[in-house]
């Protein structure tokens, strides 16, 4: 959709300086509104500080699931709204949202029992041992809440003689094994690309740009600053919305409104290689306790592990980092549940961390803030113009939580809704193949169509859905022109791949390319070799000279090496004489 990208924003800003609605924030959050508002007619703008998706929606656990350990305080509406948009996804996102199998380690038959109950209660307590009972009364209460819409078995047990036979690596301790299922979602960062593609293919007069921030508010006009040529523009929106996630209370200060609303808390994840646990896992999810009563998990990513998280109360999202301290704790939780697996820093493919948008709270565990989302509400300075601001929430449930804020919005506006998205497909979730047969036929049919061998039509469904058909398509056109290549290394990408990327997908920056709208980075494919290559095809595709060119390299290098640290190791490495 190359016909609208910043250009377009600013052009229409230009033109039309009038919009119903601004977002402020492309994060998941924000891209669900703007999506569902832009299906209802609703001229929207969505604005970003950075590129979509670059803050805490590019830094979950990946996970789409219905908070099995809310349970635990008692949050039912929160689980149940969970499980039922877990399911959703499941059917509306099928090429991005895909099941997990998730085992529990269980110690002991009636560990956990009185913490429990206290917390089912309000009451503080501990829990660090999840007992089969309370595991059996929670997994059936779980499969309850999630009945709507199921798509997926219920849970069920083994014993301990049974579970070490599937997963030898276990703790030979446990007493048994639960299972149950939820989602993942392999590309987070695409899935929310899609939605803003979507709200922008919905209405003709939405527009949305990556790298503009707010300036500062006169008389209800929100001046806003395009971060890339410093330009000024001016909008007067009927409603504003506030989705900055972390960056909620600076956005409303630059808005204005002084408020605290946020009081996120970083968690970080880690990427590493390890064949053997890899290849036994065979897809599924390990979700386990550790000793102080912290839950993490691990599971299969792509050709690698991921394994999280921290939970750690943090004042400035800016400044966020996976630290090594936090590498150790995850190291050694991990030895807790795998005693004879051996992982070293020097398998850590790639870190990353994010700062969840958890709604303010004086409680002494983080952990124990709800992920329920809410709404405030405040005013323009000296207007009427409505802020709403998007507190809390988690992937699972954007979908849910977009539908109702855009309810409120409408009804601001004096307008009805047209269509609801409950059953609404996302980008290449449309038109789906949904049985082994039918995706056979479909990526047999797509390597036909545009004489690619069928593992490459496979690479390309995989990674876009039914959407891979544009993609392929404008590969082969461009073929006519010169012959595609495939990059250096083994990320799976081809040239003519990464230019319409570039040309389509509202790419900025190299560092949206390799941190966002490919796995190059994630997958711990990044090396000095491909950056180059990459930058080189951006250059040409964006109109980038030589200088911008090196700054552009210069910029993602320094990201890899202070967000995700291990990836600039690799490219460090690869740098040397004889790689």
């Amino acid at each position: 959709m190359p016909e609208r990208n910043r250009k377009f924003f600013l052009d229409r800003l230009r033109q039309q300086p009038k919009v119903s609605v601004l977002i402020i924030g492309g994060g998941i959050n924000g891209a669900g509104l703007f999506r569902d508002l832009s299906l209802q007619g609703v001229d929207c703008l969505l604005i970003d500080k950075t590129d979509f998706a670059a803050g805490a929606s590019s830094a979950p656990s990946r996970l789409i699931h219905g908070g099995v350990k809310y349970l635990e305080t008692g949050e039912f509406r929160l689980v149940a709204e969970s499980t039922l948009e877990r399911n959703l996804l499941l059917k509306n996102a099928p090429h991005y949202v895909r099941p997990l199998e998730t085992v529990l380690p269980i110690h002991s038959w009636f560990g956990g029992t009185i913490a429990s109950a206290r917390r089912f209660f309000g009451m503080k307590a501990k829990l660090a041992d999840r007992g089969a009972v309370i595991s059996k009364i929670g997994l059936a209460m779980y499969d309850f809440l999630g009945r709507h819409d199921r798509t997926m078995p219920r849970h069920r047990f083994a014993l301990r003689k049974r579970s070490l036979q599937r997963l030898p690596l276990l703790d030979p301790t446990i007493k048994a094994t639960a299972t149950y299922y939820d989602a993942k979602v392999t590309q987070a960062e695409r899935l929310n690309f899609e939605l803003v593609a979507d709200g922008l293919a919905a209405c003709e007069h939405s527009a949305a740009a990556n790298y503009v921030s707010v300036d500062r508010v006169e008389n209800g006009v929100v001046w806003l600053r395009d971060l890339v040529t410093q330009e000024r523009l001016a909008t007067a929106p009927a409603v504003v919305v506030n989705a900055g996630g972390a960056w909620i209370d600076s956005v409303n200060g630059a808005l204005g409104i002084e408020r605290k609303y946020i009081g996120g808390t970083k968690g970080s994840h880690l990427i590493v290689d390890h064949p053997e646990l890899h290849a036994q896992l065979r897809g599924r999810m390990v979700y386990y306790g550790s000793k102080d009563g912290r839950i993490s998990l691990i599971y299969p990513f792509m050709d690698k592990l991921l394994i999280g998280s921290t939970d750690i109360r943090v004042d400035d999202p800016d400044g966020v980092r996976c630290d090594d301290d936090e590498v150790a704790y995850m190291l050694d939780v991990l030895r807790e549940v795998f005693p004879g697996v051996d992982l070293k820093q020097s398998d850590i493919a790639f870190r990353y961390s994010g700062v969840r948008p958890l709604p303010y709270s004086d409680a002494a565990n983080p952990g124990d803030v709800s992920r329920d989302h809410a709404v405030r509400v405040d005013h323009l300075p000296g207007t009427q113009v409505p802020v709403l601001s998007l507190v809390g929430g988690k992937w699972t449930t954007f979908r849910g939580f977009a539908e109702s804020v855009a309810d409120d919005t409408l009804r601001r506006l004096g307008r009805a809704r047209k269509i609801g998205t409950r059953h609404e497909p996302i980008g290449g979730g449309r038109d789906y193949p949904r049985d082994a047969d039918k995706r056979a036929a479909w990526i047999g049919a797509l390597a036909q169509r545009h004489a690619i061998a069928a593992a490459r039509a496979e690479t390309l469904f995989t990674r876009y859905g039914t959407a891979a058909v544009a993609v392929a398509a404008y590969c082969a056109h461009a073929r006519d022109t010169c012959a595609d290549h495939s990059l250096p290394g083994e990320s799976g990408y081809t040239a003519h791949e990464i230019r319409y990327l570039c040309e389509h997908d509202m790419v900025t920056h190299l560092a949206d390319l390799i941190f966002r709208r490919t796995t190059i980075a994630i997958s711990g494919h990044l090396t000095h070799a491909l950056l180059l290559e990459v930058s080189a095809i951006a250059a040409q595709a964006l109109g980038w000279d030589s200088a911008r060119a090196l700054q552009e390299i210069d910029a993602t290098r320094e990201t890899a090496r202070e967000r995700h640290g291990i990836a600039l190791s690799s490219i460090e490495l690869a740098r040397q004489p004889g790689a």
